[in-house]
């Protein structure tokens, strides 16, 4: 059942928004999918649930929180002509719904690449898919039908996205003046009626048009911006992935990963969209790009200390993945730095931890060189300055003091967080 928007009173309000605004799609989109067959719908439910069941919904509270930036600035003036597309909450709220999708996806095709077998203490999706498989009887490896299925869930997580930040939902047409279906001849769907075997949801899409009663079309802007970021995020991961097979330890290449995987993806990017469809003068949309900048790379510097250091009840991920999975992050980077530079057994011995299973005595060995070597100390202080530099900017930027009390809030709990 379609739930009613919800307009979240402080930034703390919007993960819970955001959730209504995804069970919405998904009241839509998941018996769509299953009008192709049970199989699918199976899938699409798996999506659904992996989306739902977590996660700290950072990226639609820094877009909520440029929307809420961009609408206080002072001296706007909308013209009567202007668009209301934007201009509402709720259309904040449903870009921050789709990146919840593309981090989806991201985090689907990351635990393939990553050989991890859990995610916020579940087991990740490729698993879930071997287990199925397995479970009955197909032909084939299950750790290969596994794998691809995941993929194609990743893929359909991304779609989706592009389909929710656009204001489209599967079987559902985009008159902006009417709800009927979306059909060639305007005729309802012949599956009209008929419920899914998956889902026990209706399947007609006359009845699912009632989900989106007016289309609303994201501003050029808007969709330019979105449309950098997808490529930006990609490329990032494609980055990371030769830095790990080339070797690379350079923190120069772990830092360009972090620009574009990380900094404009989670902070900056959602920022700017939410900014942007708020009509903020490119002044103020080029002040919390640099903040969204500095406050993403100090997230994703967080992240490092968290991949190595982090308690697995809090972070849903196993001590020390980073180092067995052989990810090339900065605090690696600078680790290795310091140690050749002190002492070149050191490196050789740190470079050992790196990319293979470790048992618990390896991984406390490896954690103290980090120590050891003062790369941690580093990284730390490199947090501070970040978020000393991304305060700065945000003390003078031109915002209500309301979006800036909060927004400062969220940037202390972005690079301090323990999860």
């Amino acid at each position: 059942m379609t739930s009613a928007f919800p307009t979240p009173t402080s930034l703390d309000a919007v993960p819970a928004a955001v959730e209504t605004e995804l069970r919405n799609f998904f009241d839509v989109a998941v018996p769509a999918a299953s009008d192709i067959a049970p199989v699918v719908g199976t899938a699409a439910e798996l999506v659904r649930d992996f989306v739902l069941q977590g996660g700290k919904r950072i990226r639609p509270v820094f877009a909520f929180a440029g929307w809420r930036c961009g609408m206080s600035e002072s001296g706007r003036v909308d013209s009567d002509e202007a668009s209301t597309v934007g201009r509402e909450a709720r259309d904040a709220l449903r870009v921050g719904a789709a990146l919840e999708l593309v981090q989806a996806c991201a985090l689907i095709h990351d635990d393939i690449i990553d050989r991890s077998d859990t995610r916020r203490g579940q087991p990740t999706l490729h698993r879930v898919f071997q287990s199925r498989h397995a479970a009955a009887s197909w032909a084939g490896d299950p750790a290969d039908h596994g794998v691809a299925a995941a993929i194609l869930a990743g893929d359909l997580a991304l779609a989706w996205a592009d389909d929710l930040v656009h204001d489209h939902r599967p079987g559902v047409s985009t008159s902006s003046t009417s709800g009927q279906t979306s059909s060639t001849s305007g005729q309802t769907s012949s599956t009209s009626g008929q419920t899914s075997s998956t889902s026990g949801q209706t399947s007609s899409t006359g009845d699912r048009s009632s989900a989106t009663p007016e289309y609303r079309p994201l501003p050029p802007a808007v969709g330019a911006t979105w449309a950098a970021m997808r490529t930006e995020v990609l490329g990032g991961q494609f980055l990371d992935i030769v830095n790990e097979a080339s070797g690379d330890d350079s923190a120069a290449a772990a830092y360009r990963v972090m620009e574009f995987k990380t900094a404009a993806y989670t902070v900056a990017r959602p920022l700017e969209l939410g900014a942007r469809l708020a009509g903020a003068s490119e002044d103020l949309v080029a002040t919390l790009r640099k903040i969204g900048h500095d406050l993403g790379i100090a997230f994703q510097l967080r992240d490092d200390q968290l991949g190595v250091f982090g308690d697995p009840e809090r972070t849903g991920k196993p001590s020390g993945d980073d180092l067995v999975s052989g990810k090339r992050t900065a605090l690696l980077a600078t680790a290795l730095r310091r140690a050749d530079d002190s002492d070149p057994a050191l490196g050789s011995r740190l470079r050992t931890f790196i990319g293979r299973p470790l048992d618990d005595d390896e991984l406390g060995s490896a954690r103290a060189l980090l120590v050891d070597v003062g790369a941690v100390a580093e990284m730390e202080g490199k947090i501070d300055d970040l978020l000393g530099a991304a305060l700065a900017a945000l003390d003078a930027a031109d915002i209500g003091d309301d979006i800036r009390t909060e927004l400062t809030a969220v940037a202390h709990r972005t690079a301090h967080r323990e999860a």
